[in-house]
């Protein structure tokens, strides 16, 4: 059953940033999920970030371009959003991985509970919406379990108090690369039916993911892929030399959609902002990487429509069998 206080959040677009007086999209992600509804955020407007007119389409691999590339952090901060220590709700078994890339920092994963068999059991690695982790989060992974799989929402570096500095998508893509291995590598974990799905922010690392190491699917739910976009909505989020035109890149998939590694379904709420131009071209890209791509709308706004996605996405992992 979807928490309650998740279903019934009312979100304007997506696009809007402010949704009515003084609630931010981020205070409502925080209450969706059990978080503190406590946001940080800069003071005063700040220039628009120029973007490109036409989005960069780049020749190289994403996953050789990470080997390659190196964020630069001007600021060190925690991750975005106030948030209790994590502890472990019910259904879930708490755990640790080392994030990525260098296993350096060790973070709080929960694992459903589920007993290693000779019958091997698909997995789904879920990466959470928002800059903090929440017990709501959780609350919406028992679709999952319930139809056979065994799930891993992993916390991401900076959150609830956890080591490491916020990278806005990149440090936090080699934490759920780290996640993933973790996962995969668990006894009685069927490799060949191993899937990722993630909401939000969690579904632009999603993608980024799935452009970065293979899956047997992808399930990316209202996922960004423009970071030009994002960061000029939550400029208080900047936390790298902005002046550097690879650093906007590296954190936009449309811009390596040939380097898709698996099939993918984009997922999106029918009241949230809708698909746009970039998507499409995400789509038209990924078309030469030999994967198929589909999107689909479901009713409901940007946190409502997550339940619905969950088992959308359920019925698209079970089409690998």
């Amino acid at each position: 059953m979807a928490d309650k206080r998740f279903v019934s959040l009312q979100l304007g677009q997506e696009g809007s940033g402010l949704v009515s007086g003084s609630l931010t999209r981020r205070h409502l992600l925080a209450g969706a999920f059990g978080l503190s509804s406590i946001a940080l955020f800069g003071s005063g407007a700040r220039a628009a970030i120029p973007a490109p007119e036409v989005l960069p389409l780049e020749s190289q691999d994403y996953a050789e371009a990470r080997r390659r590339f190196h964020t630069r952090l001007l600021r060190k901060m925690a991750a975005p959003e106030k948030s209790s220590p994590l502890g472990t709700p019910p259904g879930a078994e708490r755990v640790t991985y080392r994030g990525g890339p260098d296993g350096s920092i060790e973070l709080v994963a929960w694992l459903s509970h589920y007993q290693p068999s000779k019958a091997l059991k698909p997995a789904v690695l879920f990466l959470h919406g928002g800059n903090a982790t929440g017990d709501g989060h959780w609350a919406l992974m028992k679709p999952y379990w319930e139809a056979g799989f065994v799930v891993l929402l992993p916390s991401f570096r900076g959150e609830n108090g956890q080591n490491g500095n916020y990278s806005g998508f990149y440090d936090e893509t080699s934490d759920a690369l780290a996640a993933a291995d973790y996962l995969e590598n668990l006894p009685g974990i069927d490799k060949r039916r191993f899937f990722v799905a993630g909401h939000s922010n969690g579904g632009t690392l999603t993608i980024l993911a799935a452009m970065s190491r293979k899956f047997r699917a992808a399930a990316p739910i209202s996922a960004g892929v423009n970071s030009w976009r994002y960061f000029n909505r939550y400029t208080d989020e900047i936390c790298f030399d902005e002046t550097n035109e690879m650093e906007f890149i590296m954190r936009s998939s449309v811009c390596f959609g040939p380097s898709l590694k698996c099939p993918a379904f984009l997922l999106r709420g029918t009241e949230e902002r809708p698909f746009d131009a970039d998507h499409q071209l995400f789509v038209e890209r990924a078309w030469s990487s030999g994967f198929k791509v589909d999107k689909k709308l479901l009713p409901g706004t940007h946190n409502g429509v997550v339940p619905g996605a969950v088992e959308e996405s359920i019925r698209f992992f079970n089409q690998f069998s």
